[in-house]
């Protein structure tokens, strides 16, 4: 078979329907950190966690199925300017993050970093977070490689019931009396 036999025509078309969100977005909501600080709804908001200084959420435009954020509520863009407080609880937020995503999607690794600033990736440059993104062996495919196309095998209400179901669970087992 030729490359000009490859039925590439049907390869280019994909069903992805909650994409949809992310393209109508005109302009792109880039206070959406802040949003999810102050609201009241934190289902809304995918907000899973809430803390002193910081909060986990997750990202409604995912790498891949489970990527979380943990993010201060203080809107800043450098480290330099966070207290030590919100320091160690955003990394407590991310340590919470890869138990949460254990349970829940039977996460095997995980990629935790920082973009910090437009040149190094930062959709939103002014108000920094720690990305969570859990890994599983073998979970590469030849969507990326064929079309530039990450593939979603989960919702992102379903997936966050089950964050939910997965936090309640560790907070029995942490507190059993409570």
């Amino acid at each position: 078979m030729s490359m000009q036999e490859f039925p590439k025509k049907g390869l280019e078309t994909l069903w992805a329907p909650w994409r949809v969100e992310y393209f109508e977005k005109e302009p792109r909501d880039r206070d959406f950190l802040e949003a999810a600080a102050r609201a009241s709804d934190d289902a809304e908001h995918l907000v899973i966690t809430r803390r002193k200084t910081a909060f986990l959420m997750m990202n409604r435009y995912p790498y891949t199925v489970g990527h979380l954020m943990a993010v201060p509520y203080r809107k800043t863009a450098d480290l330099s300017a966070l207290g030590e407080n919100e320091i160690v609880e955003l990394w407590n937020l991310s340590v919470h993050a890869q138990a949460l995503l254990r349970a829940a999607t039977k996460a095997q690794g995980f990629n935790i970093g920082l973009n910090l600033g437009e040149c190094a990736g930062a959709g939103v440059p002014d108000h920094l977070h720690i990305h969570i993104v859990p890994r599983w062996s073998g979970d590469t495919n030849f969507m990326p490689i064929l079309a530039g196309t990450r593939m979603l095998s989960e919702g992102l209400r379903t997936l966050y019931d089950r964050l939910m179901e997965a936090q309640a669970k560790i907070d029995v087992e942490s507190h059993p009396s409570a």
